[in-house]
């Protein structure tokens, strides 16, 4: 059996945005099946596409740059299969590289995570003070709801800067914990910005 695997890049904007990570894997099956496209399938009593997100993108978050891995049980090049895919994605999905995979290569693993949010005028005073005391502080524990025990954020925050109204931040994923926007938001003061109509966007997946 043919296996050829693909890693591909894409965008999740718009309305597309709203749908969870399950609702978005059954969006990608139906869009092959569209292509005419056949995916490789596990093994087992209950066999699924074997694809493989390196982060999943959280609920109401726009993605520009994120990353899949999926396996074609045909060969296909890289160019003829954007060509077939790209006419049956719907809107909000926008497909940007193909790239064919060595045989053996390994599962990508996320390594750092960048985001970027859109701070209204009457949220920035005093933001930038903030954002220095986060970064140059050791620690900044965090209570997760339904945990007792609290994660400390500050390790798993790379980079933090408030630039022109846009707050940047780069989170590292590779040590085993994780942390989201939406929880440096909160320790920033900010735990309701997407209540004012803000969308938070996430600008790259690295991977390794």
């Amino acid at each position: 059996m043919v296996r050829q695997r693909v890693r591909m890049r894409f965008c999740k904007q718009g309305d597309l945005r709203l749908i969870g990570h399950r609702d978005l894997m059954r969006c990608v099956e139906r869009l092959f099946r569209r292509a005419g496209l056949c995916l490789a399938m596990s093994q087992g009593f209950h066999p699924k596409p074997r694809m493989n997100f390196p982060s999943a993108l959280a609920l109401g978050i726009e993605g520009v740059d994120e990353v899949l891995e999926f396996e074609l049980a045909e060969s296909c090049t890289a160019e003829r299969l954007l060509q077939r895919l790209k006419p049956h994605a719907p809107p909000g999905l926008t497909l940007t590289s193909a790239e064919v995979l060595p045989e053996g290569s390994r599962k990508a693993r996320a390594h750092r995570l960048s985001y970027e949010v859109p701070i209204p005028g009457e949220c920035l005073r005093g933001l930038a003070q903030k954002v220095e005391q986060l970064m140059a502080g050791s620690s900044c524990p965090i209570r997760r709801p339904n945990r007792s025990a609290t994660v400390d954020l500050r390790p798993l925050l790379d980079e933090l800067s408030l630039e022109d109204g846009t707050l940047r931040m780069r989170l590292r994923t590779s040590s085993g914990a994780t942390a989201g926007p939406r929880e440096v938001l909160s320790a920033l003061g900010l735990p309701e910005l997407e209540l004012q109509g803000v969308r938070l966007k996430r600008t790259a997946v690295e991977i390794q």
